[in-house]
C-alpha cells in the first residue's frame, strides 16, 4: 500500500485504544489494530507506543528483524504531514534516497560495544586454558 495519504500529530493521537491503535514510525503512519494479539511483545507494548506518540525509537531500540520490518508495509496507511514533523526528519521525509535509510546506520559505523571487545577476549583465553591443559596437566595424567 502506498503512504499517499498524510496525517496530523493531533489526528495520530485519537488512535491509541485496543479498537483502533496506530503507530508512526519513521514518519510513516500504520494502523495496528488488528495485529495488537499477535505482536510477540503482547498489546500493550503497542499501545503504550501508540500513546507515547511517535514510536520510532522503541521500535529501533528492540532491534526488530527483516520479517518483522516486511510485515509494516501490510499495516501502512499513510504518512506524518512534512509541516509537523521535526527539521531533521524532513529532509529524510521529502528526500527518497535517504527515506528508507534506518536511522541507526550513523551510528553503527563509529559505534563499539563492550562485546565486540570481551568476545574475543573470552575466545582467546578459552584457547591459552586448553593448551595449558593439553600440554602440562593431560602430560602428567
Amino acid at each position: 500500500m502506498l503512504a499517499s495519504k498524510t496525517f496530523s500529530f493531533s489526528e495520530i493521537s485519537t488512535h491509541k485504544s485496543k479498537d483502533d491503535c496506530w503507530l508512526t514510525i519513521h514518519g510513516k503512519v500504520y494502523n495496528v489494530t488488528d495485529f495488537l494479539e499477535d505482536h510477540p511483545g503482547g498489546d500493550d507494548v503497542l499501545l503504550q507506543a501508540a500513546a507515547n506518540g511517535d514510536a520510532t525509537q522503541s521500535f529501533e531500540d528492540v532491534g526488530h528483524s527483516s520479517t518483522a520490518t516486511s510485515m509494516m508495509e501490510g499495516f501502512l496507511i499513510g504518512s506524518i504531514h512534512v509541516d509537523e514533523l521535526p527539521k531533521e526528519k524532513q529532509a529524510r521525509a521529502t528526500d527518497p534516497f535517504l527515506a528508507n535509510k534506518p536511522q541507526e546506520m550513523k551510528q553503527a559505523t563509529s559505534s563499539t560495544s563492550f562485546m565486540d571487545i570481551l568476545l574475543p577476549l573470552l575466545i582467546l583465553a578459552l584457547a591459552f586454558a586448553a593448551w595449558y591443559y593439553l600440554t602440562y596437566i593431560n602430560v602428567n595424567a
